[in-house]
């Protein structure tokens, strides 16, 4: 069942203060989002105190950084991220890092508020995403995304996950 939107939703940079709160969040979206790609070993290997501390440096990159969280009730839910391309062949000169929310409130336009937050309309853009994440994927599409056939596994909490490239 998914979460019915009843309170005022602030979507604002990430703050960091906000490090503690980000790191829980941050490590509940793992368990929530890659409990059918790695092993339970490897997620229980995640804790929201090392996140946290992961938040602490990711929050202090620079202006070309643009970290958003939403906030429901005054709790973070969700966050997303953007830069810079990492990549050497990199289809954009921006990449999407990451997008992540909590499964209670998928479904809600949260998602797309983060999304809209750091990537602004119509700016071109790349991201990875796992190959086997059917609503990320159904997600990115609404949003103009399609694949450009690049394909990587890629290291993740000490095994592997396949991820595909998509471009807008």
């Amino acid at each position: 069942m998914e979460a019915e939107l009843s309170t005022d939703v602030v979507v604002r940079p990430v703050r960091d203060v906000d490090a503690e709160a980000l790191g829980r969040v941050h490590a509940t979206c793992w368990h929530e989002t890659y409990d059918h790609l790695v092993s339970r070993a490897a997620l229980e290997s995640v804790s929201a105190r090392r996140m946290a501390e992961l938040w602490t440096h990711w929050m202090n990159q620079g202006p070309d950084y643009v970290q958003h969280a939403a906030l429901v009730g005054g709790e973070i839910v969700g966050f997303a991220g953007a830069g810079p391309a990492r990549d050497e062949d990199a289809p954009r000169p921006r990449e999407l890092y990451f997008i992540y929310l909590l499964d209670a409130w998928h479904g809600t336009g949260i998602g797309q508020k983060l999304f809209d937050a750091v990537v602004p309309e119509g700016e071109g853009v790349y991201l990875w995403v796992a190959e086997d994440n059917p609503r990320a994927h159904r997600f990115y599409a609404r949003n103009g995304f399609t694949a450009d056939g690049a394909r990587h596994d890629e290291p993740f909490l000490g095994e592997t996950i396949t991820e595909v490239r998509l471009v807008r």
